[in-house]
């Protein structure tokens, strides 16, 4: 029902790599105009931008975790993806995915973030 739904594992060991997918339920992830972000806020800091996927495919990662992150879709399935190797517990925080309004530069639907802590 939700039109964003974040899923993943909940707890990952450092290390590991993280999956994390959103499942989208407000039109096509293919719509032209639209692009797809996942963001993070860990415990007592701000909101963090990590990576993008715009309407032609093309994937933008925030610099610092350029070597381990990585974005993708399932346009058949309607799914945003979130590929993090090497986890430390400095990612753990509340993921968020997020359709963005190219035009306006700004996020106008989020979804509820699912809480990912990295712990032995």
């Amino acid at each position: 029902q939700v039109p964003l739904q974040e899923s993943g594992p909940g707890l990952v060991k450092p290390s590991q790599t993280l999956s994390l997918t959103c499942t989208i339920s407000v039109g096509s992830i293919a719509t032209s105009g639209y692009g797809w972000n996942w963001i993070r806020q860990a415990p007592g800091k701000g909101l963090e931008w990590i990576a993008v996927i715009a309407d032609d495919g093309s994937t933008n990662v925030i610099p610092s975790l350029e070597s381990r992150a990585s974005i993708s879709w399932d346009t058949s399935k309607n799914q945003l993806f979130l590929q993090l190797k090497s986890v430390t517990p400095d990612d753990t925080a509340v993921y968020y995915c997020t359709r963005e309004v190219i035009d306006w530069g700004a996020s106008d639907v989020w979804g509820q973030g699912t809480q990912v802590t990295v712990a032995s």
